[in-house]
């Protein structure tokens, strides 16, 4: 019997249950089937342009920096932009996303922009998230070749482009978006779920930022959100 099977069994000792019991099985598979929400803090229940300003007030709560774009096209000047404000080289990393690709990047004469995974030897990257959540300013990725997961750990600064749309008031909303756009039977490899900067206070409850991954997170809002 294995360490997992002991555990499982202690499990079902203290319920008094088999586990093969119908009934309980039915709720079980009735709960995963229906994705029940839980409760929902009031907080992000927002109008859209209102729901846009609480997620920017929490990146920045959280030790981030945020900025709202009027366009997307307006992306490629805000990035050189923030490298020139924190004397970075000007030179960033992102991944094959579609909505990356189409920016006019080459306004930017000066911005050096590569593609693909991080190797740790970059010092800025850019991604596109999948989407926001408005209560926590957390941004929402998804893993894969047009947003590698390396990029969001890596690199010392890690700028982020969300569209002011895919900004959800709160988590259930975006895990919704999540599995409509998906199915859930081709999820991503991993979720990340982004609260700013990587901070730690392990060693005598002293807050460092960037202790385990970007010590900088600016966030791009694209647009204004129209979705109710």
């Amino acid at each position: 019997m294995t360490s997992r099977s002991t555990l499982f069994a202690s499990i079902r000792a203290s319920l008094g249950v088999t586990g093969n019991e119908p009934a309980r099985r039915a709720a079980v598979a009735a709960r995963i089937e229906q994705h029940p929400r839980g409760v929902i803090p009031q907080r992000g229940q927002l109008a859209p342009a209102e729901r846009t300003k609480l997620f920017a007030q929490m990146v920045e709560a959280a030790n981030g920096t945020a900025a709202l774009l009027p366009d997307a096209a307006d992306v490629p000047a805000a990035v050189a932009e923030f490298l020139r404000a924190h004397n970075l080289p000007m030179q960033i990393r992102r991944g094959d996303d579609p909505r990356l690709a189409a920016l006019p990047w080459h306004t930017q004469r000066t911005l050096d922009v590569s593609t693909g995974a991080s190797d740790g030897h970059q010092l800025v990257a850019v991604s596109h998230a999948f989407g926001g959540v408005a209560e926590t300013g957390t941004l929402v990725m998804a893993s894969g070749p047009d947003n590698p997961t390396t990029l969001n750990f890596l690199p010392d600064t890690h700028i982020v482009v969300v569209d002011a749309n895919d900004i959800g008031g709160d988590y259930e909303t975006v895990w919704q978006r999540v599995r409509e756009t998906f199915g859930i039977d081709k999820l991503p490899r991993a979720i990340n779920l982004i609260t700013g900067p990587s901070r730690s206070a392990d060693i005598g409850q002293i807050l460092i930022l960037g202790a385990h991954g970007p010590r900088r997170l600016h966030v791009l809002i694209v647009g204004e959100s129209r979705v109710g």
